[in-house]
């Protein structure tokens, strides 16, 4: 078994399922589904496999996936997240038949928390720090959601704010230019696992390239290891697939989330 093999396991194994849900308020099961709701009316389809089901059970799950969404008045928008490496006959035509659109497809990318502590030069008057007041945390949310495209940050900041008040060790970071926020990203430690991920990681254009981001990352991954963390895992984009390539991450599959709106 190769490294990449081994940590494809250890992803499936470890990350998926409950391990990807920590701040659901409800979670209900459709075979292998987990159909979990989050704050905020959304939706969320996860599952360890398929159980080898056919193209044709497939897309019995979908149908009663999303009716049992749209049964829900409150719930507006779900993502159905699809794995690269997962056995799944005729998904993607029956999402796409059943009104979800896909997102671009991301790089599952892991490797060693300690490869991505550095010390980045940061252009003057940046700074890095971790944020938990509200007014920060809307800050960050209207950032992302601007760079994002995501006009929904109010209650993306709710829901947020919700889970800092729960205490579950999820962090946020910010990179600052002159007090506004230009680069953010949030660290989830994964409970009982070696594992925390970086998600979120956005950056304003006009900041890009310039090692805002790599600093962000290695202030999130020296906390992840001061929890005792050894491993990082990161859905990447095209624009933060190459940093972690450059610190040692290895892809290890790829991922596509497909999203419906009521």
């Amino acid at each position: 078994m190769t490294l990449a093999d081994e940590l494809l396991r250890a992803y499936d194994d470890q990350l998926r399922t409950d391990a990807e849900t920590p701040s659901a308020i409800r979670v209900d099961r459709l075979g292998p589904l987990r159909l979990v709701t989050f704050a905020g009316g959304r939706g969320f389809v996860t599952y360890r496999d398929l159980d080898g089901a056919t193209a044709t059970e497939i897309a019995g799950l979908v149908v009663g996936a999303l009716a049992h969404y749209t049964a829900d008045p409150e719930i507006t928008r779900v993502e159905w997240k699809t794995r690269g490496h997962d056995a799944a006959p005729g998904l993607h035509g029956t999402l796409l038949a059943n009104g979800f659109e896909p997102d671009e497809v991301e790089s599952i990318m892991i490797g060693q928390a300690r490869a991505l502590v550095a010390n980045v030069p940061l252009p003057e008057g940046v700074t890095v720090r971790r944020v938990t007041k509200e007014s920060d945390v809307r800050a960050m949310c209207r950032m992302q959601g601007e760079v994002f495209g995501d006009v929904l940050s109010d209650e993306t900041a709710d829901a947020v704010l919700g889970r800092l008040a729960r205490a579950d060790g999820m962090e946020l970071w910010v990179a600052e230019a002159d007090g506004v926020i230009v680069s953010a990203g949030r660290l989830e430690p994964v409970a009982g696992t070696e594992f925390a991920g970086i998600w979120g990681g956005a950056t304003r254009e006009e900041w890009r390239g310039r090692g805002i981001y790599r600093a962000l990352t290695s202030a999130r991954a020296a906390s992840a290891i001061a929890m005792g963390k050894r491993l990082i895992n990161s859905d990447s984009t095209e624009f933060s697939r190459p940093i972690l390539e450059r610190s040692g991450f290895m892809k290890i599959s790829t991922t596509t989330p497909y999203r419906w709106r009521r």
